[in-house]
């Protein structure tokens, strides 16, 4: 099978994503560097008959794909890795996108994310959300959360996927994973369903729709603790994509909701490292009384100075984990002004770091 081979490479080189696209190369992804692997470059029926192997592998009808024009999926290669695979329609031919994720839940300290971070595993209750652009590691950060709860706490944790990308071992938890078309029908009946099947922790690997974030706060306002994932650059905009998604004469109620329901925000950014490897970056939201009066009283973007002022065990701006980053020489200096929200702040903070 010759796409188990261009897989065994992608594990091989440390690739974070596999690329099969009609008209060029087979390539992967690696620290942000894209390199091919195939000696010629792909044809439509070259690419097609890749995409069927995968489907093949993950033992999934390939008719999936044919009626939506896209599909969504993982697999896994015994003794090799999980992957995440993406196969859509580009110029009249199918090509896949394959995210490579290691057998094994990764070591959230190897991994760079802070014990700040990590901490927020002992939230018993309320909606805590992660958040960031695509690529910005936030299934590692999840993985890892829930990972830690599973080691810590007697509860049973039901994660709702699009798809599964970690495979959770009970531990001291019970851990049920559903994925999205394969063991439920979609997210919003999975998350119906499963509040009866005593969840103490749920997980939405995708929590866009106004339907499913309704619901994950109404399940958060049950006492169990929700976790789920948006994309939005930072706690304001997450907060502000939520209310904005529904009509404004239902604004103020879900105002007061969220403002009793939330309980933290963790957004991430992954830069480009020193030694040439991608290093987190994170902001993290605790909520506290001057929070919930700016929720409640729609100034949303008050939020960022009570980060930025907040006390340092509880909150993180992202501009103190850039500096910070770069005080342990973990980022250089351009990359540090290219993210940071106060560039002459910065400057000024960088000197006296490192003077």
């Amino acid at each position: 099978m010759q796409v188990l081979e261009h897989l065994k490479t992608a594990v091989q080189e440390g690739a974070s994503d596999l690329f099969i696209v009609a008209g060029g190369y087979v390539s992967v992804k690696s620290d942000k560097r894209i390199r091919n692997i195939s000696a010629e470059r792909v044809s439509p029926d070259a690419s097609e008959t890749l995409i069927r192997e995968l489907y093949e592998l993950a033992e999934r009808p390939e008719d999936l794909c044919t009626k939506n024009k896209k599909d969504n999926f993982s697999l896994s290669v015994a003794g090799l890795a999980r992957f995440r695979v993406n196969v859509f329609h580009q110029r009249g031919s199918l090509a896949a996108v394959v995210r490579v994720i290691q057998f094994g839940i990764p070591d959230w300290q190897e991994m760079g994310i802070k014990e700040q971070v990590m901490s927020l595993a002992d939230t018993s209750r309320g909606l805590m959300l992660v958040t960031g652009l695509a690529g910005s590691g936030k299934s590692i950060t999840e993985a890892c959360l829930i990972d830690r709860i599973n080691q810590t706490r007697d509860c049973h944790i039901i994660t709702i996927e699009n798809p599964i990308e970690y495979l959770h071992r009970n531990q001291r938890s019970i851990v049920s994973q559903q994925e999205v078309a394969i063991d439920v029908e979609d997210s919003v009946t999975a998350l119906q369903d499963c509040l009866l099947q005593a969840p103490d922790v749920i997980f939405l690997s995708e929590m866009q729709s106004p339907e499913l974030i309704r619901m994950a706060i109404s399940a958060a306002e049950t006492g169990r603790l929700v976790i789920g994932t948006l994309y939005a650059k930072d706690a304001v905009s997450a907060i502000d994509y939520m209310i904005h998604s529904f009509p404004i004469d239902q604004q103020d109620t879900l105002r007061m909701r969220l403002s009793m329901s939330l309980r933290a925000i963790v957004s991430q950014q992954l830069l480009p490292g020193s030694n040439g490897k991608a290093i987190p970056a994170f902001e993290v939201m605790r909520m506290n009384p001057a929070i919930q009066n700016l929720i409640r009283s729609n100034e949303i973007y008050e939020i960022k100075s009570e980060i930025q002022n907040g006390k340092r065990g509880d909150m993180l701006s992202m501009d103190q984990s850039l500096l910070d980053l770069y005080g342990d020489e973990l980022i250089d200096k351009d990359v540090v002004l290219d993210h940071a929200i106060d560039q002459e702040q910065m400057r000024r903070k960088m000197w006296v770091v490192r003077a």
